[in-house]
This record gives C-alpha cells, structure tokens and sequence, in this order.
C-alpha cells in the first residue's frame, strides 16, 4: 500500500483526463483514497503538490460522495447523541429537517456561503418561520459542519463565511401584580392543581423543576434540585439514548427526572407563605404515590405537554384577555421580584442565572447568604397582600 499523500498517475482513457489517486489515513480501519483530475499532466502535478500540501498541513482530507443528508444522519446519531443532552438533541433534529429539506442532496465538500443562505431562506421565506428558526439553524450548521472538519470531510466551515440571521424579537406576555394575584385567587379554589400553579407564580420555577418536585424536598426550603422530563424512548425500558455523564432516574414509560443544565439551575430556595401554607396543605389533603412526587396527575407523574394543555385551560378560567403561555409565570415572578425591590444578583439566584432580558449578566456568582435570601422571598411575597391586609393562601392555602 502507498505511504499518506503518495498517489498513482495515469491518463484516464474514459474521460481523457490526467487522474491521481492519492492514499488518505484510514478511517475505522477502511482504507480512503482521494481522486485529483486534471486535462495536463503538468497541472495535476501540481494539484498533487497542493493535496500533499494540504495533507501534511490539516492530518487528513475530505473525501467525495457523502451528501449533506447522509453527513446530518450520521452526525446526529454518532456525535451529537453522545455529546447533548436530550432536549438539546430533539432542537438539533428539528433544525436538521429544515436543513436537509434545502440542501440535503448537494455534497458536502461542495456545500458554499450561497448553499447556507439557502436554508436561511427556506426557513423564513419557504416555511414562513421567524429568523429565530433560521439563526437555530445556522448554529447547527456551525457545530455540525466543525465536526465534518475535525474528521476531515470538508476543508473549511461554509457558515463562516456568512453572517448568523439576527434573533426575532418575540418579547412574551406576563402578568401585572394585579393579574397575577387575581391567577392566584382563581387557582385557589383548585384542590388538585391550584398547588402547581401557584408554585410557578411564586418561585419562577421553570415547568419541569415544578412537576418534578418531590415531597421530601420541601421543608422551610423548596429544593430544586431535579425536573421532570420526557425522553424519546428507547429499546431498553428506562435507560435513554444520553451522554454518559447525563444524570437521570426513571419515572414511568418515557418520564425521567433528570439534573438541571447548569450548576445555576440547580437551586434552593426559601419557603414562604403564602407559598408555605399553600404546600403544606396540599400535602395534607393529597396521597403519597410510588415517586414520591409532589403533583402528580390521576395518581401518575405529570406529563409535560399535558401540563402546558392544562394551564391554558386554566388562563382562559380567569377571562383575563392575554397570551401568557405556561413559562410566562416564570417572566411573571421575575418582573415582580424587580418590582418588589429584590438585588439582581438574588433574582438570579432564585430563578436558577435565566430572567427576562431587562436582566443583567454576571461573570461571577458568589455564596448568596440566606437571610438576604429570606428577605428577598419576603419582599416578593408581600406583593399578594390582599385588601384586607391578608395573604392570599394564609394560613392554609388552597381553598377546599
């Protein structure tokens, strides 16, 4: 076998061309050959000369015959599987449909800037979706055509030779104080769910953190330490397609617990009334189950779409005339923790480092002591006073 970069000459009789075939380093144990043609002897000679250039340079080269298509396909379930979480892998296979859809068939090596544009266009112009889908896309592009060149498949990343399309401006609907303790009121009167949703509005706790909550994590503290998650199945009950340092427990079918993204989302706050009282209620009045879940649906952990079903239903109850979708009490509680005065760097600590975009970004986060946490909770809380001077939901919370 020829040495790396060494190759045959000869004059194809077929084509009438000079052609060069040049020994690559193997791959999964597959010998890899490049072919070079050129119409002169002398200008294939020195194609040769570039190649073997290039070669000693990068370690290998990119080959021909893969198609963006099949190059996506493997990425996603080779790469990209091992190395995202599960969410983050379901947004890559959506962005990678849109992908394929515009270019799939043209061949890696000869994806261009205009071939990127393409997809850009296809997404907002074609499917009608915002510049959001398109730039969501294009950061798939990025990461998977860099691994395409770490591997050796193609020379260099088209995407950057374009700018990213700039993020739509979609700002989300929250509540005003007002609202927001008439939404408490209506809940209250919900034995079963008003719990959860009031546990949103008060904590800012993203979804799956509040569906996730386990009885034996709230004490004077709500721990938010796990969220609740469905994963794509897998042939093996209970053991998901994740990265190995992906930490989860299994619920029930295709329902997990898992850990936060990030170190700041794994949390612990103070308890409060009237939050307190809320929760200690529902606790009295509702069975412990298998899990050990705080909320629970018919007896089962709740599934998350269900969960976002239902809060629409709740919102259209209260008649109040505007689209505040479920992560919307999260925006909710973050605008009114401003409002009732809490430092920035607490408002972070209690919604896990992620506010609206009114709030600032930190280089560091230091040890945030719990009495200048407590008084923060206090603060916010003390915006659901009702009239009279009481608390909505103290001392006992939700009404029967």
């Amino acid at each position: 076998m020829r040495g790396k970069g060494e190759g045959s000459v000869f004059k194809d009789r077929a084509t009438g061309l000079w052609t060069a075939i040049i020994e690559l380093p193997p791959r999964n144990g597959k010998r890899r050959r490049k072919v070079v043609r050129r119409k002169t002897k002398a200008a294939l000679l020195d194609a040769m000369a570039d190649v073997a250039s290039e070669l000693k340079k990068r370690g290998d080269l990119p080959t021909k015959g893969q198609t963006v298509e099949q190059w996506f396909t493997y990425w996603l379930r080779e790469i990209a599987a091992k190395d995202v979480r599960p969410k983050t892998l379901d947004g890559y296979r959506a962005s990678v449909a849109h992908i394929v859809k515009a270019i799939g068939k043209v061949k890696l090596e000869k994806v261009t800037a205009a071939h990127v544009r393409r997809v850009h266009d296809h997404i907002t112009e074609t499917l009608g979706f915002s510049s959001t889908t398109a730039l969501l896309a294009h950061r798939v592009m990025a990461v998977s055509f860099k691994a395409a060149m770490r591997e050796g498949r193609i020379g260099r990343n088209p995407t950057e030779l374009l700018n990213a399309p700039r993020k739509a401006v979609a700002p989300q609907e929250a509540f005003d104080v007002d609202e927001a303790m008439r939404v408490l009121e209506h809940v209250s009167h919900d034995p079963v769910m008003g719990a959860r949703w009031a546990t949103a509005l008060l904590t800012g706790a993203r979804r799956g953190e509040v569906i996730g909550i386990e009885r034996d994590r709230v004490t004077d503290q709500l721990d938010l330490s796990w969220q609740l998650q469905r994963l794509t199945l897998t042939e093996t009950t209970g053991v998901p397609n994740v990265p190995a340092d992906f930490e989860y427990r299994h619920l029930l079918g295709g329902l997990y617990l898992t850990r936060p993204k990030s170190n700041a989302g794994w949390r612990v706050i103070p308890l409060v009334d009237p939050l307190r009282g809320i929760l200690e209620r529902h606790m009295a009045s509702t069975p412990d189950n298998q899990w050990g879940l705080l909320f629970t649906s018919n007896g089962r952990p709740i599934d998350p779409d269900q969960d976002s079903a239902r809060w629409k239903d709740v919102l259209t109850a209260t008649g109040i005339e505007k689209n505040v979708v479920l992560h919307g009490l999260r925006h909710t509680a973050v605008d009114l923790l401003y409002l009732a005065g809490v430092p920035e760097d607490l408002i972070m600590e209690i919604a896990g480092h992620s506010s609206r975009s009114v709030s600032q970004s930190y280089k560091t986060r230091g040890k945030v002591n719990r009495a200048r946490l407590d008084d923060a909770m206090e603060r916010f809380s003390a915006l659901f006073t009702r009239p009279d001077g009481g608390r909505l939901g103290k001392p006992g919370a939700i009404e029967d």
